[in-house]
C-alpha cells in the first residue's frame, strides 16, 4: 500500500505549564498542508525493514536514520506488536517535507505506516484506537488521524476537529538553521513576560470568519527561537503580499498565507533565489491518500 501523507502548520501555538512527565500542556491549532512524504508499506518477512529516500538539501542538514530508530520503524512494531501480527514488513520513505521544520514529518510518516497496516492487515483497529495507539510514539502522531483543521490540546494528543479551512494559498520555507525541540521548550520556560496568542479568538474565527482567522495566527516560539532565518523569511514573504507570516511549530520552517496564487508563487521564486527551501501548497482537509502503486 502506498499513500501521501500531510504535513502540518500551527496556525497559533502556545504553551502551558509544564508536567511532571517532563512535557509541556499545550493548546493549538493544527493544520494539515499539501506538503508530503510518500509511505511505501509491503507486509512480509520477519523483520521491518526501513529504506529511505531524501533529497540533497535536506539530507545535508539533516540525514534520517533508516533503522529502529526511525519513528516508522517504531510505528511498525508497535502495530504488528499490539496485533499480534505473524509478518514483517517493508517501509520505503520519499521525503518531501523537511526534517527539524515544525511540520509533523516524523509524525504523519509514524500515522501513516499505522493506517497502512491497519489497511492491510484488515482493519483491526478503528482511527480513534489508531490515534491511542500513535500517542506512546509521539505527541502529534493522534492529530493525523484527525486531520484538516483541529484544536490540539494535553500534550497534543487531544484533538478536536474544527471547521474546514482548506484551500488557502501557503508558502512554505525553511533556512539551514534549526533548534532542537527540548531547547526551544526550554527558552519558553525562560521567557519573563511572554505574550500568548489568542486560541480561544482564532478557534471562534475559524468557526464563524474563517476569512478573517489569520488575524489571530501566533507562535509563542517565535518569542523564544532567536532564528534570523526566520525573520528574514518573514520579512520576504511580507514584501512580497503574504497576509501574514509565521514560524510553525518549535521551527524553523515559516509559512505565509496569500490570496493570491501568483503572488505566492513570485515569493517563492524569490525565497529559492535566496538560498532556502520554498514551496507553494494549500490547506487540505485530510492527512492520508492513497496512491496507485505503480505511481
Amino acid at each position: 500500500m502506498k499513500v501521501r501523507t500531510a504535513a502540518k502548520i500551527n496556525l497559533a501555538l502556545d504553551v502551558a505549564e509544564k508536567l511532571s512527565n517532563g512535557y509541556h500542556r499545550i493548546g493549538s491549532v493544527f493544520q494539515t498542508v499539501g506538503l508530503y512524504d510518500i509511505i511505501d508499506v509491503e507486509l512480509g518477512g520477519e523483520d521491518i525493514q526501513v529504506s529511505c529516500e531524501q533529497p540533497e538539501e535536506f539530507a545535508k542538514s539533516d540525514p534520517i536514520p533508516c533503522d529502529e530508530r526511525n519513528i516508522a520503524y517504531k510505528a511498525a512494531r508497535l502495530f504488528l506488536d499490539t496485533a499480534a501480527a505473524d509478518t514483517g514488513c517493508r517501509i520505503h520513505i520519499k521525503k518531501g517535507i523537511p526534517s527539524q521544520a515544525g511540520m509533523g514529518g516524523g509524525s504523519t510518516d509514524a500515522a501513516a505506516v499505522l493506517y497502512c497496516l491497519n489497511r492491510l492487515t484488515g482493519e483491526r483497529f478503528t482511527a480513534a484506537e489508531l490515534a491511542a495507539m500513535g500517542k506512546n510514539i509521539g505527541a502529534d502522531v493522534p492529530f493525523f488521524f484527525t486531520g484538516g483543521t483541529a484544536f490540539v490540546g494535553g500534550i497534543g494528543e487531544e484533538t478536536e476537529a474544527l471547521p474546514d479551512w482548506s484551500g488557502r494559498i501557503l508558502v512554505i520555507a525553511k533556512g539551514s538553521e534549526g533548534i532542537s525541540t527540548g531547547e526551544a521548550y526550554a527558552r519558553v520556560d525562560a521567557l519573563k513576560e511572554p505574550v500568548h496568542p489568542d486560541i480561544e479568538g482564532l478557534v471562534d474565527a475559524l468557526r464563524n470568519s474563517p476569512y478573517s482567522a489569520h488575524r489571530f495566527f501566533g507562535n509563542i516560539f517565535e518569542q523564544a527561537a532567536e532564528l534570523g532565518e526566520v525573520e528574514a523569511i518573514k520579512s520576504v514573504m511580507r514584501e512580497n503580499s503574504a497576509l501574514t507570516a509565521l514560524m510553525t511549530g518549535s521551527g524553523s520552517a515559516v509559512f505565509g498565507l496569500f490570496g493570491d496564487r501568483n503572488a505566492a508563487e513570485m515569493c517563492a521564486g524569490r525565497l529559492r533565489a535566496e538560498g532556502y527551501f520554498s514551496h507553494v501548497c494549500t490547506t487540505v482537509s485530510k492527512s492520508f491518500t492513497e496512491i496507485e502503486k505503480d505511481a
